[in-house]
């Protein structure tokens, strides 16, 4: 071959072999997929537990599960358990519980009364043949505009009476 031929030949083969040296040098060997799908699960493994234990000015997760909320309002998981909203956890609505098993003051637990809340999973999509679509839907802008989902509604077990 000619060495005009040559010469940039070598020069995009020593350019590929510096990226791949790049690559190798700066890319972290637990980086790529994690699991079955691309879709989520192409990220840095290790990453996980980092945000997990994140001392960046955010706040640190505080998720604890229903179990722990099961433990002294017993009476509420019961009536939870046999409702549709079942499968949601407590922390949804109630907020991340923390600090509430430590906090001498039960009532300083926020509590999202909102409408915003419940028209997140009730606002009609119209997704008739998915699982969005079996959700009970209403209209946000002509159902009960100016009320508080929670003065008509028993949020842990809507199939109970009205309140």
């Amino acid at each position: 071959m000619k060495n005009h031929v040559l010469r940039p030949l070598w020069v995009a083969l020593a350019f590929v072999a510096l990226i791949l040296l790049a690559r190798y040098l700066y890319v972290p060997n637990d980086f790529g997929v994690q699991g079955e799908s691309f879709t989520f699960n192409f990220h840095r493994a290790s990453n996980v537990d980092e945000w997990k234990n994140s001392k960046r000015g955010l706040p640190a997760v505080g998720y604890l599960g229903r179990e722990v909320c099961a433990q002294c309002h017993d009476e509420k998981a019961e009536s939870l358990e046999s409702s549709p909203h079942a499968i949601i956890q407590c922390e949804n609505c109630h907020g991340p519980g923390r600090d509430h098993p430590d906090t001498e003051d039960p009532a300083a637990m926020v509590i999202d009364r909102s409408r915003d809340l419940c028209i997140r999973c009730h606002a009609d999509l119209g997704y008739a043949n998915t699982n969005r679509g079996s959700i009970p839907a209403i209209d946000p802008n002509e159902h009960n505009v100016d009320s508080v989902c929670v003065e008509c509604h028993n949020p842990h077990n809507p199939d109970l009476e009205d309140m």
